[in-house]
């Protein structure tokens, strides 16, 4: 009950309220959209480098622990696809659509805010860690293999130069790196720069969450119930538990970047694992799908790893 109130009661009550406002036309879909990109665009980018700047860096890097996270995912990812290919008959792009799936969840506008609530400044760090490896490496996959599958090899040529477009203008990444280079260079923090990026940050909390929950409201129940059923349960079980495993009895790491990995990977899907599907049009149903059903089995599901892993 202590882990249902005070950590996942006030962030997933906020993803119902959200949804609820939106599907009732309470808050309509272009205010989820100027949301959506007021968080992505100026609340988490200077929360980023507002906490950044002021983080304690870990010497070495924790490789450890993205090989933990990472190497969990691309195993459930390749589960995903052998299951889609072998059991539901699908054709290699779906079943690569099925296999990001189970791997891609929602760490921004969700793991951010679950998190930082969780754990406070100190989960900052490792879940910073995977947002900058994260979406611009899956992506780079689910392009490699939908488009290698269909003999696109033009496009293929592409994917090197359009991964460092999307690195040197992605908000986040800049707020990353821009917070990381200030405290590399231990460069003096002026008083202004500090209120105002953490003034704003504070508002990158609530507010993610918020358009997170209320953008799920686009999406529905769209068949392909057993497939997106299959992909909740490589999302919301496979991965954290694999993740566990690893940085468990493989590795070793200090429990709380542990813990940071295995919750990241229990959150459920992320909404791009649909604008893929829809843009190769393969697998739509069940991305929607799953998106939804796994955002609301994860009310559970993130609870129980929360207790598992015994965290307060």
């Amino acid at each position: 009950m202590e882990i249902l109130i005070d950590i996942v009661l006030p962030v997933f009550g906020t993803v119902f309220i959200a949804y609820g406002a939106a599907r009732l036309g309470w808050f309509p879909e272009a205010a989820v959209d100027n949301l959506s990109k007021f968080v992505f665009n100026f609340a988490i980018p200077p929360m980023l480098f507002h906490t950044m700047a002021r983080q304690t860096l870990p010497d070495p890097i924790e490789w450890e622990f993205l090989i933990s996270f990472f190497g969990a995912g691309y195993a459930v990812w390749l589960l995903g696809m052998l299951i889609s290919l072998w059991w539901f008959r699908r054709d290699f792009a779906h079943a690569s659509l099925a296999g990001m799936t189970g791997a891609f969840g929602n760490t921004v506008m969700l793991g951010i805010p679950l998190i930082l609530t969780t754990f406070g400044d100190a989960g900052t760090l490792p879940v910073f860690l995977i947002i900058a490896f994260h979406s611009w490496q899956f992506f780079a996959v689910i392009t490699i293999l939908v488009e290698g599958s269909r003999g696109q090899k033009g496009t293929l040529v592409g994917i090197p130069w359009a991964i460092v477009k999307s690195l040197l203008t992605n908000p986040l990444l800049i707020g990353l790196l821009c917070g990381l280079a200030w405290n590399i260079f231990s460069l003096p923090l002026p008083k202004p720069l500090e209120e105002i990026t953490g003034f704003m940050g504070r508002a990158a909390l609530p507010c993610a969450v918020f358009a997170m929950g209320a953008s799920l409201a686009r999406y529905r129940l769209r068949g392909a119930i057993w497939e997106a059923l299959v992909g909740s349960a490589l999302k919301l079980v496979a991965f954290p538990a694999l993740t566990y495993i690893l940085a468990t009895h493989v590795f070793s790491m200090e429990p709380l970047w542990r813990d940071v990995a295995v919750i990241v990977a229990a959150l459920p899907v992320g909404v791009n694992v649909y604008l893929f599907a829809d843009r190769y049009n393969s697998g739509t149903p069940a991305a929607a799908t799953s998106i939804l059903v796994s955002t609301f089995l994860s009310f559970g599901t993130v609870a129980f790893v929360l207790h598992f892993l015994g965290v307060r």
